[in-house]
């Protein structure tokens, strides 16, 4: 009987609440910054204007238009677990514009077929935690999460340890995604 390993070192850090002994990239200086945004919300940092295209790498920003972002999550619950939030720092459903619901939701259904074509997803979970007390880790902009789900994805690992294993890189989703989708127009890319 041969033993295998799985690999995940970046979940240490999320499973422990510790600081990161990984060092990663600084992060990068927005030219500037949606309006209304918090400063202090990694998705208002995630939805500013940079100089460089560079930039949406390190921060993990998958794709954007005009009213909406795909962020892969940093901690990911599963391989593939992405959220899509409006660019401008909105808390509740009533405070977002007609045009952020429909490019949202135009976002979910893109990558739920993208995820289904490139990850072979059998399934996915979608939720939106709105406030704190629902579990919204970052209550003042609203975001949808995305989780692909396959037969079999909840093994002894999660049962017995707790702590899930995600077979892929960000960095090789980062780039499994931005190959799938297209490339944002100069108009939109720093909307």
């Amino acid at each position: 009987m041969t033993s295998e390993r799985l690999w995940a070192p970046w979940r240490l850090d999320y499973v422990t609440g510790e600081k990161s002994s990984v060092e990663e990239p600084p992060l990068p200086e927005p030219l500037a910054w949606q309006a209304g945004a918090d400063e202090h919300c990694f998705l208002c940092r995630d939805a500013a204007r940079y100089d460089s295209p560079a930039a949406d790498r390190v921060l993990h920003v998958a794709a954007r238009d005009a009213h909406a972002m795909v962020v892969l999550n940093r901690y990911p619950y599963n391989n593939g677990h992405l959220m899509v939030a409006p660019l401008r720092h909105v808390a509740t459903l009533a405070e977002m514009t007609r045009d952020e619901h429909i490019a949202c939701l135009a976002w979910l259904t893109r990558l739920t077929a993208i995820l289904s074509e490139q990850l072979r997803a059998e399934g996915f979970n979608i939720g939106l935690n709105l406030g704190r007390v629902a579990g919204a880790g970052c209550p003042g902009h609203l975001h949808w999460h995305i989780v692909p789900r396959w037969s079999g994805d909840n093994n002894f690992m999660s049962a017995v340890a707790g702590t899930r294993v995600i077979p892929q890189s960000l960095d090789a989703l980062w780039d499994l995604l931005t190959d799938a989708l297209p490339a944002p127009t100069a108009t939109t890319k720093n909307a």
